[in-house]
């Protein structure tokens, strides 16, 4: 649900920016534009919002009214009716596990709950629970057909974390250009797209998160036309007995991302594909992660562990020194 909306776009800074701020799909978020026209903008960031509240009722697996929470609760027991909307996210889902060659699975949630970070674990899952969960995390299982969905095995479950807020931004995106509005940022939990510029500049500064002292950047990015998604296990986590667990889980493993990246900033075309080589690059690791970066067109990366930086080949060209 949306709320906590703290800033209405009246009137512009001295910049001509005008800023919304609000909670959505369990994040923080900000949509920052230049537009002229009051009527205008106002009517944007309601059309905005208004999009991603019918977004988050009907995708979200945190919802018990929610369709794809109604496909969970049938797991095993029926078909369920879907539309075309459902039918173009499953689509994205299928493309995303056959891109990252079943790395990122948009029917993981099984073993997303065995590790769920916001719980208090008074112990590690166990192999058996992990392997378990492992055998219900399975896209290739699930049943579809036109217009309907099954998922055969109880206890199966689909979940749209991998990717949905990544597609959200690319529709505010979308729904901005409607508008004409071509100078804008728009931010759902880091998840970045920034078009023309932020009044000062023909672009907007993007910082780039650092993955071992987190309450700083170690650089800042100049963006236009681009999407810029982090992943990392500084956000989301949990300790047992000393040792720390990210919330990104590896499916060859059933286990979260061990191998001491600590995060990776990525820039892509548009906020969907720079999420998904953000994430699956992060599960791949320091040099593998780095290959699967430089193999995609159009996308560049920047990975950081505890002994330093390496970025793709051309990431540097998009780099600002300024803070």
């Amino acid at each position: 649900m949306l709320k906590h909306v703290t800033q209405i776009p009246l009137q512009p800074d001295g910049r001509g920016v005008r800023s919304v701020q609000f909670k959505a799909l369990g994040t923080a978020c900000a949509i920052q534009f230049r537009c002229a026209v009051q009527r205008t903008a106002l009517q944007f960031v309601a059309d905005a919002l208004g999009w991603l509240q019918a977004f988050e009722a009907k995708f979200s697996r945190f919802r018990p009214d929610s369709l794809v929470s109604q496909i969970n609760v049938a797991a095993g027991e029926s078909w369920v009716k879907i539309d075309s909307e459902m039918e173009q996210m499953l689509n994205m889902g299928d493309s995303m596990y056959r891109l990252t060659q079943g790395i990122m699975d948009p029917a993981m949630l099984p073993l997303i709950r065995v590790w769920d970070w916001k719980k208090v674990h008074e112990r590690l899952p166990s192999d058996e629970e992990v392997k378990q969960a492992l055998s219900l995390s399975k896209w290739e299982d699930v049943k579809r057909e036109s217009g309907r969905i099954f998922l055969p095995r109880k206890g199966m479950g689909l979940d749209f974390g991998g990717f949905g807020k990544e597609y959200a931004v690319d529709q505010i995106v979308a729904i901005a250009r409607k508008y004409e509005i071509e100078d804008l940022l728009v931010d759902l939990g880091r998840d970045i797209y920034a078009t023309g510029g932020n009044g000062i500049h023909p672009f907007w500064h993007v910082g780039i998160q650092d993955g071992v002292q987190t309450e700083r950047c170690i650089g800042g990015l100049a963006v236009s036309g681009y999407a810029v998604c982090a992943s990392g296990d500084y956000a989301r986590r949990f300790e047992h007995n000393g040792i720390r667990y990210g919330h990104i889980l590896d499916r060859r493993t059933g286990w979260p991302v061990s191998h001491g990246l600590r995060a990776i900033t990525v820039l892509g075309p548009n906020c969907l594909v720079a999420g998904i080589y953000s994430t699956c690059a992060f599960i791949l690791g320091w040099r593998e992660g780095l290959q699967f970066v430089e193999n995609a067109p159009g996308v560049e990366a920047c990975l950081q562990n505890e002994q330093g930086v390496i970025v793709s080949r051309h990431f540097m060209k998009h780099q600002v020194k300024a803070a």
